[in-house]
């Protein structure tokens, strides 16, 4: 994602030689997002993307590690990891904990289509039954509580109506459990500039730095929020029920995630206003960095307050 720890080619030049990639040709910073440090890295035996964890340690990154391996394992389009010569996933560069994984085929799109969107709750769906004996856990670092402590660190910065608004949401899914849906391994963080696209075909998920255990749905709408939203924040509906459709020609809701579907896309909604808010009035300083509008999840959060299709 984006660039905080600066990386020169020769820095990279004596890191390749633990590995059997070749040598450096290309290094490329990678300039979008907000948590971890990325380099498009281009040897002689092909492309590749380094990634420096800017906030987790070597001893917190086997669970997102070991569940790359676990679902490349079992056929779904992660980017594996690739070892060093001392047979270690995880080596240290500029004094950061370092992978390296191969380039998956296909870019990120701007402007999906309902085809696309088809295949990637498809897979999502895929992604989510393959991880089901993934040992690996994870409780979500930004559940519920998460959104309640961050959103007081950021009410002062906001204007009394928008507060009271968050407010509001938050207290209503206080209210609400979702111990009895369906959980398991989630992305968390499936947005469009972490998928990449072979044309209509999803060339492989990546960026799972989020992942964790948690409800199944709650992946679906954070997924659909950013999948089929329009510019205004409204969700496009044909986007929509293709992705619906697609996730659960694999994996069909049970009613009970039905009925709390309304409130998961509301929840989804919640949880990346909050996240753009804490960025956008308190960045992290750093290189190439961009903080992401907040009130596009409000607005997202709005037109779900008020939605009574919901394209299921």
């Amino acid at each position: 994602m984006s660039v905080f720890t600066t990386v020169t080619p020769d820095d990279l030049s004596v890191f390749l030689k633990r590995y059997s990639i070749g040598s450096l040709v290309e290094l490329k910073g990678i300039a979008a997002g907000i948590t971890n440090t990325n380099y498009f890295v281009t040897t002689t035996h092909g492309r590749y993307v380094l990634t420096l964890f800017e906030t987790l340690k070597h001893d917190e990154l086997p669970y997102y590690v070991n569940l790359l391996a676990h679902l490349a394992q079992h056929g779904i389009a992660v980017a594996a990891p690739i070892a060093n010569l001392d047979d270690a996933n995880v080596d240290t560069l500029n004094g950061k904990p370092t992978l390296l994984v191969n380039c998956l085929p296909g870019a990120v799109i701007d402007h999906p289509n309902a085809a696309q969107c088809r295949q990637v709750g498809e897979m999502l769906a895929q992604m989510h039954l393959a991880a089901r004996h993934y040992a690996g856990r994870m409780a979500n670092p930004r559940g519920p509580s998460w959104w309640a402590q961050t959103a007081a660190e950021v009410y002062g910065f906001m204007g009394e109506a928008d507060a009271a608004q968050l407010q509001a949401e938050i207290a209503l899914q206080a209210q609400h459990r979702f111990d009895h849906l369906p959980a398991g391994v989630i992305h968390a963080d499936l947005f469009r500039d972490n998928a990449l696209m072979d044309g209509d075909r999803v060339g492989g998920f990546i960026d799972f730095y989020y992942a964790c255990n948690d409800v199944l749905l709650y992946d679906v709408a954070i997924t659909l929020n950013d999948w089929c939203v329009e510019e205004n924040g409204d969700i496009d509906a044909e986007r929509a029920r293709a992705l619906l459709t697609g996730y659960q020609s694999v994996r069909p809701f049970e009613p009970a995630e039905t009925d709390a579907w309304p409130l998961m896309l509301r929840a989804a909604a919640i949880r990346f206003w909050v996240s753009r808010l804490y960025d956008f009035h308190k960045p992290a300083a750093g290189e190439m960095t961009f903080a992401k509008d907040p009130a596009h999840f409000q607005r997202v959060l709005g037109l779900h307050a008020g939605r009574s299709d919901f394209w299921l």
